[in-house]
């Protein structure tokens, strides 16, 4: 463990933190000479191995994720010249496929219109992996592509349970103020207790942290993540 790193978890109280006290907390860990990422993690009581038991979902953080994001769009026509417009970086088709085909990942991100998702579905072994793949529940499937763009560009955050329960983002950044962090951070649980299979009994929430990309995580309390709605 570095010296860096010590000095660090000095600041960290051995503690369940509100949220509140996190996000302050996380704003004095800053050490790194880049502006670092906001993440948050949690632990939820689900199995993801039973579809009804599947927390996912996207939300648009209130203050953005203070990260510029490219997206590449899936659409034709009219949906291409809004697509465009919205401030799409890449727009395309049969010529998208083939580069991704390529091994040309020019984007963060891909928005597709419902027509062309015979097309997405060429590359879905490409895509699925690497977390690409375009779906319904995340808005990132749907006709209305221009509202998508603007969503994916102003800062939706996509989450998703991994298969140990886990659910990990970026909520911004160390360069945010404490308040802006607490607010995104509230806006993504709000979206995530909403999720909440009914099949899930017991404790939803087993374990919540907040951290920095180089820090340690401050510990939140569970109790209190449940009640925010």
């Amino acid at each position: 463990m570095s010296k860096r790193y010590k000095q660090l978890l000095e600041k960290i109280e051995d503690k369940s933190y509100g949220v509140t006290d996190a996000a302050l907390t996380v704003k004095s860990l800053v050490s790194a000479k880049f502006d670092e990422t906001v993440e948050m993690a949690l632990n939820l009581n689900v199995d993801p191995r039973h579809a009804d038991q599947m927390v996912r979902g996207a939300i648009v953080l209130p203050h953005g994720t203070g990260k510029t994001v490219r997206v590449a769009v899936f659409a034709k026509g009219t949906k291409a010249d809004e697509a465009k417009a919205a401030g799409a970086d890449i727009v395309g088709t049969d010529d998208l496929v083939a580069d991704i085909k390529e091994g040309i990942f020019n984007f963060d991100v891909i928005v597709a219109a419902p027509d062309c998702m015979g097309l997405v579905g060429q590359i879905g072994r490409i895509l699925g992996p690497k977390g690409l793949m375009p779906n319904p529940k995340t808005g990132t499937v749907t006709p209305d592509v221009a509202t998508a763009v603007k969503n994916v560009k102003g800062g939706q955050v996509n989450f998703r349970v991994d298969k140990k329960g886990n659910i990990h983002a970026g909520i911004g950044k160390a360069s945010f103020d404490a308040k802006q962090i607490e607010e995104n951070f509230l806006a993504i649980m709000i979206a995530i207790n909403k999720q909440k299979p009914a099949s899930a009994k017991g404790r939803y929430i087993k374990s919540g942290a907040l951290s920095l990309t180089m820090s340690p995580a401050v510990k939140l309390d569970v109790l209190e993540l449940a009640d925010i709605k």
